[in-house]
């Protein structure tokens, strides 16, 4: 891909196509956007709800889907009191038409070029989801390595698809066989890192804090590190 550039997006509609509730905690929409314009893997959109007197809320959801995809794939987390989370896991229907607007976002875009590293949290694994299916199309899964975190495997989305990808997963909240329970030690990270020339941070504020912390203590230079932060909306 070219590099990245700035591309005026509209409000368009789009259609859920399919809609699943693959935890207890997320809901995941496959939608038919009208007018669709080309996305990059770390892109999102926008979703905004409107009631009958014109009330409107939006919100930020990351794109799980590859370009190649015909349809954009949205992972959202249900918040407690979120207004558009709730309506989305809650009351929205296949066949509904949302107002939407991307793809939206630069910074935290790969360029499908770049070795890195994306250590996400939680649903922050949706971008990575993204550059995963992404690096697969291109046959370039070699690119990307993938340190995924959750508190326990039924709190962490994809995790078959990032299992199937090589990921390492780490559960903060339960012992596996691989590695006892806690976050990513500087220990388990530092290997991974070698030849890749970018870290990508997506998760809660909370998380973000750690994992750049992390990066920089691995040794990553700052201006290398590119993060996303995410959580309930005023």
């Amino acid at each position: 891909m070219d590099e990245v550039q700035p591309v005026e997006t509209t409000w368009s509609t789009g259609t859920i196509i399919e809609k699943e509730l693959p935890t207890e905690r997320t809901v995941r929409l496959r939608m038919h956007v009208d007018g669709r314009l080309p996305h990059r893997p770390g892109q999102h959109y926008l979703v905004r709800l409107r009631a009958p007197d014109d009330y409107t809320a939006q919100r930020s959801y990351s794109v799980a889907s590859d370009d190649d995809d015909p349809l954009v794939e949205l992972l959202v987390e249900r918040l407690p009191d979120g207004e558009v989370s709730e309506f989305l896991a809650d009351l929205a229907e296949v066949g509904d038409v949302l107002e939407m607007r991307g793809p939206i976002g630069r910074w935290f875009t790969w360029d499908t070029r770049t070795p890195a590293l994306c250590l996400v949290g939680g649903t922050g694994v949706v971008p990575a989801i993204s550059m995963l299916r992404t690096a697969r199309r291109l046959g370039r899964e070699d690119l990307l390595t993938v340190v995924a975190v959750a508190r326990s495997p039924d709190l962490l989305p994809y995790r078959a698809e990032l299992a199937r990808a090589g990921a390492r997963v780490a559960y903060t909240r339960v012992d596996t066989d691989a590695r006892p329970a806690g976050a990513p030690t500087v220990d388990e990270v530092r290997p991974l890192l070698e030849g890749r020339e970018l870290g990508y941070v997506c998760g809660s504020a909370r998380f973000a804090a750690y994992a750049e912390t992390l990066l920089l203590d691995c040794g990553v230079a700052p201006g290398a590190i590119r993060v996303e932060r995410f959580g309930p909306s005023g």
